[in-house]
């Protein structure tokens, strides 16, 4: 078994190097709100103005001046105060003013009392609970005062951020530009989906997964399809694609087999980060540089790819288009109702579906089959059942980490 996996880099050591090498992009564009979902903030976003905007009321009720309650128990009501149609009339000493939430305050209001603590006495009205200066008044500036960081570079845009840069006025937003990936995958038995299979052929899965999970991180993906096992197309493949994208993704070649020709021509034309990883499904990963771009050589079995892409691709893309924040989720420490069959050597990623057990409390069990071309696995799981390197067999009962699937790989 050591001679197996000796010289195989560990997933942590090939995160740790990636990621050390790899230098955010300095390119940006301005876009507007609604062209920038999923796109990722270039700098700080300020605020250009004070939310609330105005000092106004937290409640329906009345507005009052604290002088005023030491006139007399009940006050009469001077006028109304409505969101949108403020009360701008003179005030009349020992009076108060009808107002409704988010209604401007009147000038010199210094306490808001709810109606629920008031009680109509003819036309004026009484107070039944102690006031204090202050009370259920929300200030201007209280959420966000003018020329506040809203936003930080390095932050995802979606649902939770793009309402609050409108509630600002902001019409537009400056962003990162869109990574351009060129991706392809080798291999003279593989068949486009849709077309007929010849004799030995399967169809290339591999890419159009590739494809598909690019496509949701907001890739601007160039696809130069499949490339035979032959070193010239590969090395034309490899120059087309270094010389139009930021990052080149291949699929297969990189293993030892007679026609795995990708290590070869990266080793070629750039250099060699690593090569081998300690991990199972996913040994034959490659990453390096070529003269304009980072590659990245994903291993022929569908599954082995994805993992790879997800565990080592994901966290390159983020990096380079600054974004911060881990982009996986934490693992959980949870138990296992399933056995699972594990040699030592390398860190093993299989699929499973974590579920809260009759008792509420987190469980995992096994999707079934774990071989690497078992891509039916992925359909459903919900997660990764991580087990540690030098790890055997788990028995039913015992505790693993999971590491539950981000929205790349959910539904």
């Amino acid at each position: 078994m050591e001679t197996l996996t000796t010289g195989l880099i560990s997933l942590d050591d090939a995160l740790t190097t990636l990621l050390a090498r790899v230098i955010p992009l300095a390119d940006s564009e301005t876009v507007s709100l609604t062209q920038a979902v999923g796109r990722i903030t270039a700098g700080p976003v300020i605020s250009p103005l004070n939310v609330p905007p105005f000092d106004n009321s937290a409640m329906d009720g009345y507005a009052l001046r604290m002088a005023d309650l030491d006139a007399r128990a009940a006050l009469p009501v001077a006028g109304k105060a409505f969101a949108g149609s403020p009360y701008d009339g003179v005030w009349p000493a020992g009076s108060c003013i009808r107002i409704m939430t988010g209604a401007p305050l009147p000038s010199g209001c210094e306490a808001v009392v709810m109606q629920e603590q008031t009680a109509l006495v003819g036309d004026a009205v009484s107070m039944t609970a102690e006031i204090s200066a202050g009370q259920n008044i929300r200030r201007a500036g209280e959420d966000i005062p003018e020329g506040a960081e809203v936003l930080a570079a390095g932050v995802k845009l979606g649902a939770a951020q793009l309402p609050l840069l409108a509630s600002l006025g902001i019409p537009e937003v400056s962003v990162v530009r869109k990574l351009r990936v060129a991706i392809f995958s080798t291999g003279d038995e593989l068949q486009p989906v849709g077309q007929p299979l010849a004799a030995g052929q399967i169809y290339d899965t591999n890419r159009f997964a590739v494809r598909l999970m690019l496509d949701k991180l907001g890739c601007e993906v160039i696809d130069l399809g499949i490339i035979r096992d032959d070193p010239a197309a590969l090395r034309a493949a490899f120059t087309q694609a270094d010389a139009s994208a930021d990052v080149v993704i291949s699929s297969g070649g990189v293993s030892v087999g007679a026609a795995d020709h990708t290590k070869e021509m990266l080793e070629e034309l750039g250099e060699i980060g690593f090569w081998k990883l300690a991990i199972k499904p996913g040994k034959p990963f490659a990453f390096g540089r070529l003269p304009h771009s980072w590659f990245c050589g994903l291993p022929g079995n569908p599954v082995s790819a994805v993992l790879t892409f997800y565990q080592l691709v994901q966290p390159l893309l983020a990096r380079l288009t600054g974004q911060h924040g881990p982009a996986l989720p934490p693992r959980q420490r949870v138990r296992c109702a399933s056995f699972l069959k594990k040699s030592p050597g390398r860190l093993d990623f299989q699929r499973g579906i974590v579920q809260r057990d009759a008792h509420g409390d987190l469980e995992v069990k096994t999707t079934g089959h774990q071989g690497s071309h078992i891509f039916s696995s992925f359909h459903a799981a919900n997660c990764f059942i991580v087990l540690e390197r030098e790890r055997g067999n788990v028995a039913a009962g015992e505790w693993v980490d999971v590491e539950p699937f981000n929205a790349l790989l959910e539904g």
